[in-house]
Parts: C-alpha cells; sequence; structure tokens
C-alpha cells in the first residue's frame, strides 16, 4: 500500500481546522514549506529526532487567550537538515510572507531585526538552528514569527528593548539562561521576545522581583492563581522545566512563563478541566478553547492529543493570560523511540 508524505496529513488538518475555527486556510500560505518540511511518510521515526517537539512530529498548534479565534502553529522545518539550511529556510519563508501581506516597511523592520542570523555562518554549537510560527484569523495571515536560536554571549548584543530586558532578567533571576530570541511581524505591528529556560528548581513566587522590576508584580498573584490551579496546587517547578520569555509591546513589557508539561511528574489527570475552571470567568474565552480543541480532535479520538506546554502572559496592564500548545494525537509516531526522553536542546 502506497504511503503518502506527512505534509499531506498536517495539511489536511490544518484546512479542516481553518473552517472549524472560521479562520483563513493557511495551506495556500505554507504548503510549500510543509511539502518540503514532512516529505517522509506518516510514522517515519525521523520526525521524532527534533527540538521543537522531542520524540514526536514537529508541528505543534496552540491556542492564545490574547487571539481566542486565531489558528496558530509552529513547526520545525525541514527533518534531517542542517541547523544552518533550516535558519535560511524559516527566514526565507517569513520574507516571503511578510513583503506581499504586511509591506515594505515591515519586511525592512524584519530584516534589520534578524540581521544577526541571515548570514551562511551559524556556531558549531548550534543544533537546530530556527523554528517557523504562524498564525491566521478570518481576515488571513495574521502573523508570522521565526525563532532563531541563541549561543552563548549572543543575547547580550540584541539590540533596543530586547537587549536591555535581557540584562534586567539575568540580574533579577541569576538561573535564568537565554536559548532563543523569536522575532514576529504582524499585521498592526512588530515585536521582539528572548526566552530564557531557568536551571534549578524555581519557585513561581520567585518571579516577584523580576515582574516587579517590569512593573507587574501586582499580576503575580494571578500567574499563580492559573499554575497552581492547573497543576493542582504545585508551584515548585522542576529544573529546566520553566522558560520565561520578555518582550516589549505597546502596553508596556510583557512576561511570558512556559511550564513544560512533560517534564512535570505529577500534572493532574484532570488537567485540562482545571485549566478550563480557571477559564469559567471569561465565557468568551472558554467557548474559543472549547471550538479549538474540537478543531484538533479526529473524529475517532476522543481527545485532541498530549498538551505539551502551558503558557501564561501578563503585562503591566493585563493580568494573567494563558496559551496552550499541542501535540496532535493523529501525528504521534507509530514507533516511538521509548527508551529516553531526547535532552532539551538548551540542555
Amino acid at each position: 500500500m502506497r504511503e503518502y508524505p506527512l505534509a499531506a496529513a498536517i495539511k489536511g488538518r490544518l484546512s479542516r481546522a481553518a473552517r472549524a475555527l472560521h479562520s483563513v486556510d493557511p495551506v495556500p500560505f505554507v504548503g510549500g514549506m510543509l511539502d518540503r518540511s514532512f516529505s517522509l511518510p506518516m510514522g517515519s521515526p525521523e520526525y521524532g529526532h527534533n527540538t521543537l517537539t522531542p520524540g514526536t512530529v514537529p508541528f505543534e498548534p496552540s491556542f492564545s487567550e490574547h487571539e481566542p479565534g486565531a489558528l496558530r502553529f509552529g513547526i520545525e522545518p525541514l527533518v534531517g537538515a542542517s541547523p544552518i539550511t533550516r535558519r535560511q529556510e524559516a527566514t526565507r519563508e517569513v520574507r516571503r510572507l511578510v513583503a506581499p501581506v504586511f509591506g515594505s516597511e515591515a519586511l525592512r523592520w524584519f530584516d534589520e531585526r534578524s540581521e544577526e542570523w541571515r548570514g551562511n555562518r551559524i556556531d558549531g554549537r548550534s543544533s537546530y538552528g530556527a523554528w517557523f510560527g504562524a498564525a491566521f484569523d478570518d481576515r488571513g495571515l495574521a502573523a508570522t514569527k521565526i525563532y532563531y536560536e541563541l549561543q552563548p554571549g549572543q543575547a547580550g548584543y540584541l539590540p533596543g528593548r530586547a537587549g536591555g530586558l535581557t540584562r534586567v532578567a539575568l540580574e533579577s533571576l541569576p538561573g535564568l539562561w537565554p536559548i532563543f530570541t523569536s522575532i514576529r511581524c504582524g499585521r498592526q505591528s512588530g515585536s521582539q521576545r528572548v526566552t530564557f529556560v531557568h536551571r534549578g528548581t524555581l519557585r513561581v513566587g520567585d518571579l516577584g522581583p523580576l515582574m516587579t522590576r517590569l512593573g507587574m508584580g501586582h499580576h503575580l498573584p494571578s500567574v499563580m492563581q492559573v499554575v497552581g490551579l492547573a497543576l493542582g496546587g504545585r508551584f515548585d517547578l522542576p529544573d529546566q522545566a520553566v522558560m520565561v520569555g520578555l518582550r516589549d509591546t505597546e502596553h508596556g513589557p510583557e512576561l511570558k512563563l512556559e511550564v513544560l508539561l512533560g517534564m512535570i511528574p505529577d500534572v493532574p489527570p484532570d488537567f485540562l478541566g482545571l485549566l478550563q475552571l480557571g477559564l469559567a470567568e471569561r465565557p468568551r474565552e472558554l467557548n474559543a478553547l472549547s471550538q479549538w480543541l474540537d478543531a484538533f480532535t479526529p473524529d475517532e479520538s476522543s481527545g485532541p492529543g498530549r498538551f505539551s506546554i502551558l503558557s501564561i502572559r501578563t503585562t503591566p496592564g493585563t493580568p494573567a493570560r494563558v496559551n496552550l500548545y499541542l501535540r496532535p494525537i493523529e501525528f504521534e509516531l507509530r514507533e516511538r523511540i521509548e527508551a529516553a526522553q531526547p535532552e532539551p536542546a538548551y540542555a
């Protein structure tokens, strides 16, 4: 029996999800990159050797309270490619999308921010190079994003507010280690985020000094409420189970706390129900989450898959809001690498 490339299944799921979420179909925009990235058959073990979603296919849809109706996803492009080839591919795709959709000024802005990573040389310690992301709504492409792998020392040379936020983070929480920077081009504006992994156990309350310096210390209780509710009262997060992202926005600095659920030993069995309980006072967002879950649940399945990351975002004027990242059940590998969990790229 003929085995079709995985790209066909991913494109089919994206098209169906777009209909369910009433967004524009992403496939005409990114179909070529999906074909190049997922050309092997469904279930090929090569897909598991990646740094975005180790052990399974590097395709990760996500839900955001800030974009409740959007179809969002990230991929690690070009299975088996070198970090420099992957970085060039992701950069080329972002530039290809930005110019006709958001205009020449947005492209110039992106080129300025990405100049450090657009050459033909790459640090020999690089493990993946870059990831690619995009978001679509009922008007079309809402945003595209690239995640560039950082090497030791690069974070200190980031331009503008990204560099300033990096220094504040490292001074406030010494366990942080910069691992990537993401550059986002959207319909209205662009932004750059720096993301750190935390080495050593992190008590959620330890974020207090950093949040206070960023003018959002008063939102620490709402962050702790989301974490405590979703994780069944756990506030101590293990070594390298937490990432912290910082970016500047029109509303001031934004902190993004990401909990890697696969590294939490006792995630409650009713994790999703607890998270939905926390959204009960925001019925619009709760309904949008339910629609998103349905959009990625195959007809023959009782659920969409495994949740990989619980993410919480806040600014000085905005309390904690939730992002949720998914490893779709229909793209789980038939041949798992069960003997050992692959090490994170930032270990």
